[in-house]
């Protein structure tokens, strides 16, 4: 049971966890102003602004850097690990979302002739532009700096 109580006492994990429900929330606010609809999906879904895979990675980086060390092995894994999803949300899934655009419309123009093809689209929201990544980077490291002091490391 001693595996439990470290857990729960893992900062770090909190405040990580934070500053993701933090971007969420956030990002279902923005897609409210923006389109004055509230859609739920965004508050959780792929996509949007901040990107919440940023913030996630930024701010567990950043409060391994403050705890373990800005010289530590453990930081520079993280930063990797941030770096490779920041490049992934910004590319990669990005691209994957242009491409589902795409074919949704040839699927569309598709079932005009021959409708036996299934009604579901795919999903096109999947990436993120690389404002929002950005965005999401730099929320993650100040709410990781503002925890991190808050909870006296």
């Amino acid at each position: 049971m001693m595996f439990i109580h470290e857990f729960l006492d893992n900062r770090i994990f909190f405040i990580v966890l934070l500053a993701w429900i933090t971007s969420c929330v956030l990002k279902g606010l923005i897609e409210f102003i923006r389109t004055k609809k509230i859609d739920l999906s965004r508050f959780f879904g792929p996509g949007g602004m901040p990107s919440s895979h940023s913030t996630i990675v930024t701010s567990l980086a950043t409060c391994v850097g403050i705890y373990e060390g800005f010289d530590s092995t453990i930081f520079v894994v993280c930063c990797a690990l941030a770096l490779i999803v920041m490049y992934d949300a910004s590319g990669i899934r990005r691209a994957a979302g242009e491409h589902a655009k795409i074919i949704n419309i040839i699927i569309e123009a598709w079932e005009e002739k021959n409708p036996i093809l299934s009604d579901e689209k795919l999903k096109e929201i999947l990436g993120h532009t690389p404002l929002q990544v950005a965005a999401g980077a730099v929320l993650g490291v100040v709410f990781a700096i503002i925890a991190c002091s808050i909870a006296g490391f």
